[in-house]
């Protein structure tokens, strides 16, 4: 085993720094045959010292090793049987049997037949092969990823006012010394704590404003003294933000001599806002008339006088109208002259740990490598010279993640899927839905390192590395490249799944070239992204492994760029593009509910100690041991309407599905709104509830708005148990999940 190394942290796009070294000899598996010790970790983690962190870590950072040698861990490919059991395969049948079953797909339905579901938390060169592997090996379109449920709205409106899309244009330090900053629809204090930091300078100023239905950990830290927090009705963050920016132009705030030298479309939006004062804002959003006015002039003082940021995340863009409500936020920030300051800007908190190289070089249904348009002729001919083949070869653009999932098992969708690096039984919306697809197809394929909920469904589940035992790169929520070192040698049996590309190309008779020596892809990820808008020529492994800070673009012979658009913006014109934006009238699905009371807004989210859908930290038991149920938060006068208390049961339905947990009273909560984590499978699962209805411009989903109705309910069994049968583990198959669900129907 090698002598550890220095690396970050496996989850979120904050990257953390830590150092991985060898668990002292007491605590390895081994020096004692007890199966407890077995469970040891095989590393020890410590916190580095790096910008993001500064040698923070969060729970989930502290406890990251424990699942390198988790019990549960897949180290050899599982054939599922026809009585729906997965047993051992070797590699060279499951091999032939994912060989067998592309080209049949192929040749009884075409090449679009065949789909590829990635995942935001593969290495940039995963990423990057993985979207040549589905375009040449596999002659599919139909690739995307699960950065789709992410970061898409965001992307999509950056994209739209800038030119690019970086997450944040500037490093994350640069918010220690800001005066103001607004941040909108992200709980960071639990979803990234080490960032809290980064908002002590605000607070310390009385600058720190908060939007959020939630009295949430962050919102919660603008109190005493610390700042706002504006409590919108779930949906109206798009009228909030008109209703601010009516303020700053009306009354005087805006950076004129900036918009006159750096933007276009001020005039329409000046027309756009003049419906937006802030009583009428007041009357949609629930937020008083004179919050909206000061946090206006919060935020111009503090761009004059020390800066301000305007930082959005998923509770404003997970929406049928996510792009159009980043929009907003942007168009606000622009009228204050933030973007492209040396002191101020405008920011988008990337989640998934590579959520933003993740969606740069390739996986995503339109995009090639460097950001590139798959539409555009002179990215299709770059990237083709690059893999050494004809142009033709590369399809055109797919179909985003919500309509692929839809089109799976249907007959002119697809058959074949490889999922990597995505749980979407779990995680996509209308998630029944989602898995009735994936029972459908021929042959389902999915590469994990542990049976996940979506890896029980599988034909075939092939076991690859974990990210302490490969090489790689990253990019974090600033666009800094990071390096990934290995400080493990994975199980027997594991494989890389840059490894299992490049067999599976090479039985494919795939053209170009495809190798499984991370480096090597990313000399080619380099070539290919050369002259694009995420450019990384100019990036090596020798000089990351120095410790030099690497901000893409980094063209070859640059220095790369930390701070994007002090000069220009990444139009044609250099200018920054101000779309003028509306909310558009939302209407609650109908349902029969016979003398139910009124229906709540159910508004999805994470916890401190669960990571996305929670395949992993479900399996760590100091996190499962805090949080091992999905709790319904409520608050107490719209519980007392319904006779709920604390810690009874509640089914929460709607036409799409129902979902059975108990309750948590809180008072930091609206009272027309309910919140439950989506990291639970089963009985338990949020997305259960949600609807694959998408916004037209970025294909991103409606997480956190869906038409609820919440009653008690009347289990004639409620055991102390049945929690822990409602957190389905993952090992647990659908059919206990079944049968207990019929458990429970009989028993209310």
């Amino acid at each position: 085993m090698p002598d550890g190394a220095n690396t970050h942290c496996p989850y979120c796009a904050l990257q953390c720094a830590m150092t991985l070294t060898p668990a002292a000899p007491s605590a390895q598996p081994g020096s004692d045959p007890a199966p407890a010790a077995k469970a040891l970790p095989l590393l020890e983690v410590s916190g580095r010292d790096f910008p993001t962190n500064r040698g923070g870590l969060c729970r989930k950072g502290w406890t990251s090793p424990s699942l390198l040698n988790h019990t549960g861990r897949v180290t050899e490919p599982m054939l599922k049987g026809s009585d729906g059991v997965h047993r051992p395969v070797t590699w060279d049948q499951a091999l032939m049997l994912v060989t067998g079953a592309v080209k049949q797909a192929r040749e009884q339905y075409g090449p679009d037949a065949v789909g590829v579901f990635g995942g935001g938390g593969l290495t940039n060169e995963k990423a990057y092969q993985l979207g040549k592997f589905a375009r040449l090996a596999l002659g599919t379109s139909r690739i995307d990823y699960n950065g789709r449920f992410c970061m898409s709205s965001a992307a999509a409106a950056g994209n739209r006012a800038f030119g690019v899309d970086r997450g944040l244009p500037f490093p994350v330090e640069d918010l220690d010394s800001a005066n103001v900053i607004f941040l909108l629809g992200s709980n960071v204090a639990e979803t990234m704590p080490p960032f809290v930091q980064h908002l002590q300078g605000a607070r310390d100023s009385g600058g720190l404003i908060v939007a959020d239905p939630r009295r949430s950990a962050t919102a919660a830290f603008t109190g005493d003294g610390g700042g706002i927090h504006l409590q919108p009705t779930p949906g109206t963050d798009l009228a909030l933000l008109l209703g601010i920016s009516h303020v700053v132009v009306h009354e005087g705030l805006a950076d004129t001599e900036y918009l006159q030298s750096r933007t276009t479309g001020y005039p329409a939006i000046v027309r756009s806002l003049a419906g937006f004062w802030p009583e009428r804002v007041q009357s949609i959003t629930g937020v008083p008339a004179t919050l909206i006015r000061d946090t206006a002039r919060r935020l111009a003082d503090g761009a004059r006088r020390g800066g301000s940021y305007i930082l959005t995340g998923r509770g404003v863009e997970q929406h049928v109208d996510g792009t159009d409500t980043a929009t907003a936020a942007i168009n606000l920030s622009l009228l204050l002259g933030l973007p492209g300051s040396s002191r101020s800007g405008y920011g988008t908190l990337t989640g998934q740990g590579n959520g933003q190289g993740g969606r740069e070089h390739g996986q995503k249904a339109d995009q090639l490598p460097g950001y590139r348009k798959i539409t555009d002729p002179a990215a299709r001919a770059h990237v083709a010279k690059v893999w050494g083949v004809d142009e033709s070869l590369i399809p055109g653009p797919g179909l985003p993640a919500v309509e692929l999932l839809k089109s799976l098992g249907q007959p002119d969708g697809v058959r074949c899927l490889f999922v990597h690096g995505a749980n979407v039984a779990v995680s996509a919306p209308d998630a029944g839905a989602v898995i009735g697809g994936l029972r459908s197809l021929d042959f389902l394929v999915v590469c994990d390192f542990f049976m996940s909920e979506t890896a029980l469904e599988a034909d075939l589940v092939l076991p690859v590395t974990q990210w302490a035992e490969e090489e790689g790169t990253l990019t974090n929520l600033e666009g800094r490249v990071l390096r990934r070192r290995k400080a493990l040698t994975p199980p027997p049996g594991v494989r890389s799944e840059l490894w299992l590309m490049a067999r599976l190309a090479e039985s494919l008779d795939a053209p170009s070239t495809f190798s499984d020596d991370p480096e090597t892809v990313f000399e080619e990820l380099r070539l290919a992204s050369a002259g694009g808008l995420a450019d990384y020529s100019g990036i090596d492994y020798a000089m990351l492994d120095r410790g030099e800070a690497a901000y893409w673009p980094y063209p070859t012979g640059s220095s790369g760029t930390p701070r994007l658009f002090l000069d220009s913006f990444a139009h044609a014109d250099g200018r920054a593009m101000m779309v003028p934006v509306a909310p558009q009238k939302r209407s609650r699905r109908s349902a029969v509910v016979g003398s139910d009371p009124d229906p709540l807004t159910l508004v999805t989210g994470r916890l401190l100690e669960h990571y996305q859908s929670g395949a992993q930290t479900r399996r760590v038991a100091e996190l499962a041991a805090a949080q091992p149920e999905p709790l319904l938060q409520i608050h107490p006068a719209t519980a007392a309407v319904r006779e709920i208390s604390s810690g009874d049961f509640v089914r929460v339905s709607n036409e799409r599905g129902e979902v059975l947990c108990r309750v948590e009273l809180s008072n930091g909560i609206r009272t027309d709104t309910v919140f439950l984590p989506f990291h639970f499978p089963g009985l338990g699962s949020a997305n259960r509830l949600t609807e694959a209805v998408t916004d037209p411009i970025s294909g991103m989903p409606e997480f956190k708005t869906s038409t609820v109705w919440v009653r008690k309910a009347a289990l004639a069994h409620a055991e102390p148990g049945l929690a822990a049968q409602l957190a389905v583990p993952a090992a647990v198959g659908s059919s206990m999940q079944d049968s207990l669900s019929m458990h429970v129907k009989e028993a209310s």
